[in-house]
């Protein structure tokens, strides 16, 4: 796992932590498959992968086999660090504060 990784999960839950470890190890898997090779239930499942799609490390594709489902695999190092740098820039949180000093008033 690379440092940019790393970074990007420390902030999630163990969940996320461990649904990312298990498709960075095996690949591809179905919510369904997840949530057995990990063993956690499909709605935590859900919520991880989630979370890692948020912050960039997880990709959602169509199942070859069933339309109806979706498969996740971890996004490529190389696509990820083109796709996080714009989420990390500091232009929101600048923005947050203007909005919290304008509730106090």
């Amino acid at each position: 796992m690379d440092d940019t990784a790393r970074e990007l999960l420390e902030p999630l839950p163990p969940s996320a932590k461990l649904v990312y470890y298990v498709l960075n190890e095996e690949g591809r898997f179905d919510q369904t498959g997840l949530a057995e090779e990990t063993r956690l239930s499909t709605r935590t499942v859900r919520f991880a992968v989630e979370k890692l799609t948020e912050v960039g490390l997880v990709e959602e594709g169509l199942c070859p086999r069933d339309a109806r489902r979706s498969v996740y695999a971890p996004v490529p190092e190389s696509e990820r660090s083109e796709e996080t740098e714009p989420e990390a820039a500091s232009e929101p949180d600048a923005e947050a504060p203007t909005a919290a000093a304008v509730a106090e008033d």
